[in-house]
Order: structure tokens, then sequence, then C-alpha cells
């Protein structure tokens, strides 16, 4: 008996992994735009390649949204299952000392692409690349070019893994949507997640352009985050700004003011300041908290003067300093988006409800997560998902023929 022909378009880690699920029965043919797959992959690598998290449970799932969407998903396919999966291909991970999960020292991200290529190799997938996907047909098969030339991809099941809009350079531009709409299918325009925020900028904050603010909390909304930030030439990022982002992207949505309360002393109550400071002269004050330059300039940036001079609200200036967000940075600029197809044109196995011969997996679907390990891990998730629903809707389909 012939093997099921699975064609899978967009090489990222849901087409990956989903590919090397899927040759365990099937044919499967994978198709690239780009020269080589995983182009995403190895740019989010640059900075050492955070492939997942160490957190599981609730505390894993508090930092995806949609929760409950997402919930079934990294259950069946956790950062215990991803790291289990990348020991089999040879990679190795560690977990660093902020939960970060990377391959062990000395494996680059490109050794990890390669192992994970070569295994898909070994399997008999067949990888297409330089194929573009420009739309569907009347019937709703794929259509993909090269070097001009347009070819109707047959398959029994299609994988669709082509991304948000994030990182154009590596591919990622979201043109697909308009393919998905033209058969019917709802788009949400995407926006911009884990990204910098822009600020109105003081002169005199400008000359800490580039500097840390380290050990900080920032909260939105009803997110509170401890970490580091960057001073940038148009506001904030880092890894304390990215998971707020959210709560900032809906209060400007909403017309509303977007604001971020910073913490500059996390590690000390106010009763504590308050004990530290009793007595001390209103220039011993900024002293005894041991604000660094950098937060000194934040703090007077974003406090008003009649404030700062007088020095009573203090404490609760360093504990709770309103800065007002007046913008996100750019899509381009971002390290991923929301939006894509929403969870009401899906089944729960993320095939299409108009057509439930086509599956989405990755960034494609409008789900959320912050850096640190946690992109990648839904992205990896989905796609095993979706594969795992491809293989169980064929076995049916054969055992009641």
């Amino acid at each position: 008996m012939s093997r099921p022909h699975i064609a899978i378009i967009g090489g990222g880690p849901a087409g990956l992994i989903a590919a090397d699920v899927l040759a365990n029965t099937c044919e499967v043919h994978l198709y690239e735009q780009a020269r080589t797959v995983g182009r995403k992959f190895l740019v989010a690598g640059e900075g050492g390649l955070n492939i997942t998290n160490r957190v599981e449970g609730e505390e894993m799932l508090g930092q995806y949204a949609p929760k409950d969407r997402m919930r079934p998903i990294l259950a069946a396919f956790g950062p215990a299952e991803l790291r289990a999966w990348l020991a089999e291909l040879g990679v190795p991970t560690f977990i660093g000392s902020s939960g970060r999960v990377f391959p062990e020292k000395g494996i680059k991200p490109a050794e990890v692409l390669k192992a994970i290529v070569d295994r898909l190799t070994a399997k008999g997938v067949q990888l297409h690349v330089q194929h573009t996907f420009v739309g569907f047909d009347a019937v709703a098969r794929p259509l993909v070019e090269r070097n001009g030339q347009q070819v109707v991809i047959e398959a029994e099941n299609y994988l669709f893994g082509l991304g948000g809009a994030s990182w154009a350079k590596t591919g990622s531009t979201g043109d697909w949507t308009a393919y998905f709409q033209a058969l019917g299918v709802r788009t949400i325009p995407f926006a911009a997640s884990n990204c910098g925020v822009e600020l109105v900028m003081p002169e005199a904050l400008r000359v800490h352009v580039g500097k840390p603010l380290k050990n900080i909390r920032i909260t939105a909304g009803d997110r509170s985050v401890r970490g580091e930030a960057t001073l940038t030439e148009h506001g904030l990022e880092g890894n304390a700004v990215y998971p707020v982002v959210p709560a900032i992207r809906e209060a400007l949505a909403r017309g509303q003011e977007a604001t971020l309360i910073i913490d500059l002393k996390p590690d000390l109550t106010e009763a504590e300041l308050e004990r530290r400071l009793a007595g001390a002269a209103w220039k011993e004050r900024m002293a005894t908290v041991k604000l660094d330059r950098v937060q000194v300039a934040l703090l007077k940036a974003f406090t008003p003067m009649h404030r700062f001079i007088d020095g009573s609200t203090l404490i609760s200036d360093v504990k709770q300093l309103r800065v007002p967000v007046r913008a996100l940075r750019p899509i381009d600029e971002a390290i991923s988006t929301v939006g894509g197809i929403p969870w009401d044109e899906l089944n729960d196995d993320l095939s299409l409800k108009q057509y439930p011969r086509i599956f989405v997996a990755g960034e494609m679907v409008d789900w959320d997560a912050p850096t640190g390990g946690f992109l990648l891990q839904g992205c990896f998730s989905t796609g095993r998902l979706a594969a795992s629903a491809i293989q169980h809707a064929l076995t049916k389909g054969r055992s009641t023929t």
C-alpha cells in the first residue's frame, strides 16, 4: 500500500517538527521559499538559541494567550518533550540560571538545524527550496511558484507553517493572509509583540541611550515582570518590557492611557526603604536609596520637578514610577507578532473548519507568548499537534475503508 502524500508549506520550527512526525508513516514533501529551511530559527539563535524554558504546568501556561486554547497543545508536547526530541537528534540541552533552556555549550544554532535536517533527510522527507506559496486553486489546493512557473500541490493533507509578520528579512511578511482570505478564511491584522515601547524622551535621558536598567520590575495591566530593560533612542526594550507589551497594546487600541509602572528597587519594600531613610536629610536620601545614574535619570525624567525637589514622595516614586507609553515599535522591529488566523476559524486539531484537510501551525495562528523560550516552544508544540492530528485522521480514515 502506498504511503499517504502530505505537503508541508513553510520550513520553520513548526513545519520541521511536523515533517519529522509525519515521515514515520507518510511521504512528506516540504516546500520553503528561501534557499534553505530554518532561516528565522537561525536568526532567533543569533544571541544564543533559547529553545524552551524549564517551567511547566500552570506557570508555563500563564505565559501564553489564549491560555485555554494553548493548554492541550502544550500538555501534549511541552518543554520536557521538546528537550527529549532534541536529545534524540543528538542535541543535549541545559537549563540556564534564568530557567531558559539552550543547547549544550559549544553547539551552534546551525548545528541544531543541521541535526534536524539530517533526520528529515534520513527519513525520506523531500525538501523543495525556493518554492514560494502564491495562493490556492479553485478547489483549495496550494499553488507554489519556482522560476516563474506555478505548480499545483497534490496531497491528502496540507500543513502550513508560514510564520507571522516579524523579521521580514527571513521571509515572514504575512502576505499569505490575502490567499487565505480569498478562500473565505478570516484573518486578523498582525500587530507587534515582544517589541520595544516608545516614550516621550526628555533630552536629559538621551545621553543614557544604550545603557541598561538592571534588576527592575515593570508592571502593566495584570502583568508584572522582573528583569532588565535598555534605554533606546525611542524608549525601552528588553526582557522586562516584552511580557507587558500585550497590556500596553490593548490600552493603546482602546485609546486609553498606556503606562509602565517601574519598581527601581524590587528587592526592598516601601517599609524597608522608610526605615533606611528615617531621619536622612534630602541630599542623603538619594544616596541611601542607592540608585545608579541611569535609574536616577529615569526617575528625574518621569517625576514632576516639584515632587523630585520636594523629595517627600521619593519612596513611592522609586517603587511605582509611572512612565507613559505613546506607541509600540513597528512590526519589523518586533521579535514576534500576534494576529493571523483566529481560533474560531480552527478545529481543536488546528485544521481549518471550512477546509479540514488544511492545517496551520506556528505564528500563523493568533497566539502570543513572551521571549524566554516560550515562542519557539509554542511553534514546535503547534506543529507537533497538527502533525499528530493528520496522522490520526489518516489512520482513522484507512481503518474505516
